[in-house]
């Protein structure tokens, strides 16, 4: 199986979701994953960029008390409200209530 279908099955069983084949689908047509709250979209890549990744080191090295590390990407001179939120899929699962999701994330 391919990487990226793989990736998408996974992540589905995360978050509780089911993963739609692409068979039919055209951009926009709908998401990767069929869930009840969220419309996903998984982008599966060999690595990240080591800026966004000391970020989210630095957001979880800082977080105390049980919050959620995590990290907002606003483009300059653009809309707050449109800025990025990215935090590691095991901790948004647990916003999600989905407990035993850390298991899953192997």
């Amino acid at each position: 199986m391919r990487d990226w279908k793989s990736a998408e099955r996974k992540i589905a069983a995360i978050l509780g979701g089911r993963r739609v084949p692409v068979s039919g689908r055209g951009l926009g047509d709908g998401p990767d994953i069929d869930h009840p709250l969220l419309s996903v979209e998984v982008k599966s890549r060999s690595g990240f960029p080591a800026w966004l990744q000391d970020s989210l080191r630095q957001a979880e090295l800082s977080a105390r008390d049980g919050k959620t590390p995590a990290v907002v990407l606003h483009p300059d001179g653009k809309r707050y409200a449109d800025a990025l939120v990215v935090l590691r899929l095991s901790e948004f699962a647990k916003l999600l209530n989905r407990p035993g999701s850390e298991k899953e994330t192997a």
